[in-house]
């Protein structure tokens, strides 16, 4: 999907470290106790976006918010988190997100606040795709995770998957943050794309 004007990557780890499987289930459990539930705190997030996105379009031109707008820099930091916990990386996004994945948006289209909003409900069809995907993808991790704690690594197939879903992910955000008018593709994808942060070296 090089062609979408959404990118990710993010460098796969030569071997994944079992302490930090410890860490992201303490993260996940810390998160749940406090939102009550993992995924209400994504779905919360989900649903800001759009309303982000047209605040920031009311404020002045469309094309001001296309070229200055933050949300790419609270969406790379949003991704860089799921990325950790999805166990794509073993880097907790405590640096520069752009550290760790890299996540590219080439801005297109004329948004205005209505077109903004109205994402909410085009996004649906996507979302709702990726939610029954989720499903899978907490199998793998569970798979994943017990692969680390056994070999410090899990299959390659696996991986790809995973990382095929976190595209679509951050395809989905940038349509939903009216920063591309293109919509994105159904596609697992987890073929060549822009270069990923270099992995740290593991001793």
């Amino acid at each position: 999907m090089a062609d979408y004007p959404v990118t990710f990557n993010v460098a796969r780890p030569e071997k994944f470290e079992r302490p930090q499987v410890f860490l992201r289930i303490l993260v996940l459990v810390l998160l749940s106790i406090l939102a009550g539930a993992v995924g209400w705190i994504f779905g919360v997030f989900y649903l800001a976006v759009p309303v982000l996105a047209a605040v920031f379009i009311s404020q002045g031109d469309p094309q001001k918010y296309l070229q200055g707008t933050q949300l790419p820099m609270i969406l790379r930091w949003y991704l860089a988190l799921y990325s950790y916990l999805a166990v794509l990386t073993d880097r907790f996004p405590t640096e520069a997100p752009e550290t760790i994945i890299s996540f590219e948006v080439r801005p297109g289209g004329s948004p205005t606040v209505g077109s903004a909003l109205m994402r909410l409900i085009y996004s649906i069809p996507s979302a709702f795709v990726l939610v029954i995907l989720g499903i899978v993808a907490a199998v793998i991790w569970v798979i994943a995770v017990i692969s680390i704690l056994i070999q410090e690594n899990y299959a390659e197939g696996l991986y790809n998957f995973q990382l095929g879903i976190m595209r679509w992910n951050a395809r989905l955000l940038g349509y939903h943050a009216s920063l591309v008018e293109q919509y994105p593709p159904f596609a697992v994808d987890s073929g060549p794309e822009a270069p990923a942060p270099s992995a740290p070296a593991t001793s």
